[in-house]
């Protein structure tokens, strides 16, 4: 799969598409006045004296251009915004999202079971249809902007707002906190991965499980490790003896594996760079809830890194 990075200008849904022609306009218009301002000031730097007659420039474009040009903008954005997906959450797919310093907790509702699948800084999606985002934030208020799907939308502690995302086809979309939260604000990122509705159901089912049981002794002091280093008391991975309640201070790590990235963005997700992570966050995010792990000899941090790896 493919699709625009993090980009307003390469809209992917019906919604995207809209709030891009927004963008088109303005930055069109903003040109267009511009040229013409620095055409009247380089007419008026030539110093050639010529009559002013200061009332009709200021009847003209001081009040009848703006009042024109502007009243022709908002009929138009009027009009355009009516055709915006109502934000309900009565679609057929609904996602809760809260937003952490500082990253994404994503939490989806088997329908069959009834039960929780919890995941981190990754969204999935099926392609074709709306899917309504439960927007909240458990610290401070940050806001959810991915760009190519939708405008944006701040989360407040203590309020659930709603936003609809649509993406026309499958690809994976960058997002961004847009609001300032704190020291890593310009590190809380997320990805969308949008799928074929058969896709995304195949994933679906694949969070559904609890974790893999380890295979072969390293994968077995991987999972030791996590306990006997406490990971447990902040982390969650299902299946997992005294690691399957629900510590909600950092990210569930049940299938941590299949997931792109780690750190809400920060890396790509593979057994090196969990393995820097968790010795160090602070180097790499320096004001990350997590600490470093500084008692950890370098045999067993690569088998904690192997399993969770593993944890596909």
């Amino acid at each position: 799969m493919s699709g625009p990075l993090q980009s307003v200008l390469h809209p992917a849904g019906p919604d995207a598409v809209i709030i891009g022609q927004f963008a088109w306009v303005m930055f069109v218009a903003g040109a267009v006045i511009l040229v013409a301002v620095m055409a009247l000031l380089a007419l008026g730097l030539r110093g050639e004296a010529r009559p002013v007659r200061p009332m009709r420039w200021i009847a003209g474009l001081g009040v009848a251009f703006p009042v024109l040009v502007l009243t022709a903008l908002l009929g138009w954005s009027t009009w355009q915004s009516a055709k915006l997906t109502a934000q309900s959450s009565q679609q057929s797919l609904a996602i809760a999202v809260t937003a952490k310093m500082w990253w994404w907790e994503v939490r989806y509702t088997d329908k069959a079971s009834g039960r929780e699948i919890v995941t981190a800084n990754e969204i999935h999606i099926p392609t074709g249809r709306p899917v309504y985002l439960g927007l909240t934030t458990s610290d401070v208020i940050h806001s959810f902007w991915v760009p190519a799907l939708g405008g944006k939308k701040d989360m407040v502690p203590g309020h659930v707002t709603g936003l609809t995302l649509h993406a026309d086809k499958p690809g994976i979309y960058r997002g961004q906190c847009a609001e300032y939260c704190g020291e890593q604000h310009a590190r809380m990122a997320l990805h969308v991965v949008a799928e074929t509705p058969a896709q995304f159901e195949a994933w679906l089912a694949r969070q559904l499980p609890p974790a893999a049981a380890p295979t072969g002794a390293v994968l077995a002091r991987g999972r030791q490790a996590f306990l006997d280093q406490r990971c447990s008391a902040c982390h969650t991975i299902r299946g997992v003896s005294g690691s399957d309640g629900v510590n909600a201070l950092g990210p569930d790590l049940t299938h941590v594996g299949s997931r792109m990235h780690i750190a809400a963005g920060t890396l790509r997700n593979h057994r090196a760079s969990l393995a820097d992570w968790i010795a160090d966050p602070q180097r790499i995010k320096p004001g990350a809830r997590m600490p470093a792990a500084a008692d950890i000899d370098a045999e067993t941090l690569r088998a904690l890194a192997t399993y969770l790896e593993h944890l596909k």
